[in-house]
């Protein structure tokens, strides 16, 4: 077997009883604290929905946005990128924090590059363990990474064997294979730039350069933190991340956490301090859940020195590398993951403390995974605060005409028949003023189909794309210049059309918001339905989402060096493979919203609705039935009063279950590992 793995004998990647040395590791166990509070949280709302059916509480609106809270909590995913030059040994601290109960190296980690092209590790169930690969010749077109997800049938697949180990880690090194193609092939795929002087000493003398076989690997792997929704991505260094936009516009801006290597025998070299002034520490964003981490400082250990003289040799190069990086000291974290991973396969606590590991997992616990809580927290609490908002107004609103009858029926008593009939020409009148009121309930739904068309047109998806096409082909004719009709000018056009549409959508939206909210005042003043207030709805993450391509579109593309140094061709389609796309899957979502959010505008108008039109009907039935033989009047009364109680109770137990979530909601990573 090959020496990459520790242990020949080693135990079987997919044996259950691996999972019982999972807890050994803190980043572990606080994940699968994370994962079980999750659990929990997905079983309580599972509940509260059940519940809602039992009691006829639930509508379509209600069980689409419980099943859509389900759906987001399951697929809860926590995104963890390993960023580095190569040789800076991310494999090797991968291995080290996820796969050391393993007892051998799931990933291939030598001396070189191990890593050619963006790599995910993640799980995904119902699919086998496998290796997918897209090949690089698809950097030839125009769709990104995550259009070609879409078609399998694009992608090299190998299957993963389990249980040979040998296999295995063939497999795995199949994510770096290179291959040599001509400087136009290599060009061609935005792989060659014959300006760069560094590229050009990599031509042999055949007129050849040697470029990755793959452009992106996924592997699905059954990992217990993988199956969980730990995403892990492994990213090759400058070049990969420089030619590849997407994960400087997509992966990496939407990763959780950041984990930056550096090698401590290295040094921070000018690619180091490229890499990170470029494409991750301007994002930053407080610094939160990026970290930096100096590995291979074994390599400062010397039997010939004392530990207190490694010790302030490590601090030295941990202060000069927060100098270079702009970062402050406490943000660094010098350790070895080749010892790290040797201590853990070996059980040897006294070298896993001297190769500092679990000083960086701890602050993974304690950035990453808090933050992620309270991100999944205040979404799921807002989602059920308003499922059980609407559901009190039901409650509330049959317990009114609940009341109402009572108070009614109950003037009856000893009453003539004279009085009965008055009372049922009363509701009578009250029956016909609310059949008015629909039909100007009627005119409010044309209405508002017609704004709900106007508002999804300026969101439309095929107007999008033409756009996108039309100033493609704008790109490619235009002359190569920053001035007007130039690429500058048409990409800044670009940002300034999409913005207008988002705005133009919020004003329709507010205008939607404005006529819901006089109808639900106007029927709550006329009728008596309970009061309410159409959902707010912003369109500022758009707006955000769109400022913050722009920014990096700015800071990658539309510099006068990059414009001098790049091709017309390949500028075009580095912009139009990673920003358009990224702003159509905007788009995307901001189109689904906006429907969920109209749902829920007119759903509960329609709900009240229905409820004052079934009330208005057991009022007048109810009277019918006592006009025919005054004896029921009592036996009514008897059964209104128990529908009565009932739909206390009803409130009591939605309370109860209201505080079973938020029990569960606010429970810590903490608290869950000592339970």
């Amino acid at each position: 077997m090959s020496t990459e793995y520790l242990h020949q004998d080693s135990i079987a990647v997919n044996d259950p009883a691996a999972l019982d040395i999972v807890a050994s590791d803190r980043l572990i166990g606080d994940f699968q604290a994370y994962s079980t509070w999750r659990a929990e949280l997905s079983q309580s709302i599972a509940q509260l929905s059940r519940w809602l059916k039992e009691q006829d509480l639930d509508d379509s609106q209600t069980q689409l946005r419980i099943a859509r809270l389900l759906e987001k909590l399951k697929d809860d995913k926590l995104n963890i990128a390993f960023v580095a030059e190569f040789s800076r040994g991310k494999s090797e601290l991968i291995n080290a924090i996820f796969f050391a109960h393993y007892k051998q190296r799931v990933l291939p980690s030598s001396a070189g590059r191990t890593t050619m092209c963006p790599t995910e590790l993640l799980y995904e169930a119902g699919k086998p363990a496998a290796i997918q690969l897209l090949p690089i010749e698809t950097r030839a077109g125009n769709a990104t990474t995550s259009e070609y997800r879409r078609y399998p049938e694009e992608w090299t697949t190998i299957n993963l064997d389990l249980d040979n180990a040998d296999a295995m880690l063939g497999a795995f090194r199949k994510v770096g294979d290179t291959k040599k193609v001509s400087t136009e092939q290599a060009k061609k795929y935005g792989l060659f730039d014959e300006s760069d002087p560094d590229q050009k000493m990599t031509v042999d003398a055949d007129g050849q350069i040697e470029i990755p076989c793959w452009r992106h690997a996924v592997i699905n792997f059954p990992h217990p933190l993988l199956e969980q929704g730990l995403v892990i991505l492994d990213t090759p260094g400058l070049n990969a991340i420089g030619t590849e936009p997407e994960l400087t516009l997509n992966l990496l801006p939407n990763a959780h956490a950041i984990l930056f290597i550096l090698a401590a025998d290295t040094g921070v070299t000018k690619s180091d301090i490229d890499v990170w002034r470029n494409h991750i520490g301007r994002a930053q964003s407080g610094s939160r859940g990026r970290l930096v981490v100096l590995n291979k400082i074994d390599g400062l250990w010397d039997p010939l020195k004392s530990q207190a003289e490694t010790d302030a040799e490590i601090l030295k190069q941990v202060n000069t590398t927060a100098q270079l990086l702009g970062v402050p000291t406490r943000q660094i974290y010098p350790i070895s993951a080749q010892k790290a991973l040797v201590a853990k396969v070996q059980d040897d606590d006294a070298l896993l403390e001297r190769a500092r590991l679990t000083d960086l997992e701890n602050a993974l616990s304690k950035e990453l995974l808090p933050a992620k809580q309270d991100i999944v927290r205040d979404s799921t609490m807002t989602e059920v605060e308003d499922v059980v908002s609407a559901t009190r107004n039901i409650i509330s609103a049959r317990r009114g005409g609940v009341k109402e009858q009572l108070g009614e029926l109950s003037t009856l008593k000893g009453k003539n028949q004279d009085v009965v009939t008055q009372m049922m020409d009363k509701v009578m009148l009250d029956k016909k003023s609310f059949e008015q009121g629909l039909v100007r309930f009627q005119a409010l739904r044309s209405v508002f189909s017609q704004q709900t068309n106007q508002l999804l047109s300026l969101l439309g998806m095929d107007a999008l794309k033409a756009e996108i096409a039309r100033i493609r082909g704008e790109m490619d004719n235009s002359l190569f210049s920053f001035g007007e009709g130039g690429l500058r000018s048409l990409m800044e056009r670009f940002f300034k059309d999409i913005n207008g549409n988002i705005a133009q959508s919020a004003e329709q939206v507010a205008e939607i918001q404005a006529m819901m909210a006089a109808m639900y005042k106007k029927f709550s003043e006329e009728h008596g339905l309970g009061s309410a207030t159409p959902p707010p709805f912003s369109t500022l993450k758009y707006h955000k989402e769109i400022a913050r391509l722009e920014k990096s579109f700015r800071e990658h593309f539309n510099t006068l060096g990059n414009l001098i140094t790049t091709s017309r061709g390949r500028l075009t389609s580095k912009f139009f493979e990673t920003v358009a796309s990224r702003v159509v899957y905007v788009f995307e979502v901001a189109n689904r919203d906006l429907e969920n959010w109209l749902k829920a505008v007119m759903a509960p108008m329609e709900t009240q609705v229905r409820e004052h039109q079934l009330q208005l009907r057991r009022r007048l039935e109810s009277i019918k039935r006592i006009h025919k033989a005054t004896d029921t009047l009592e036996e009514r009364l008897g059964e209104l009063e128990d529908a009565d109680r009932q739909l206390a109770l009803q409130i009591a137990e939605l309370d109860d279950r209201l505080r079973a979530v938020y029990s569960l909601l606010n429970r810590e990573i903490g608290q869950l590992k000592a339970a």
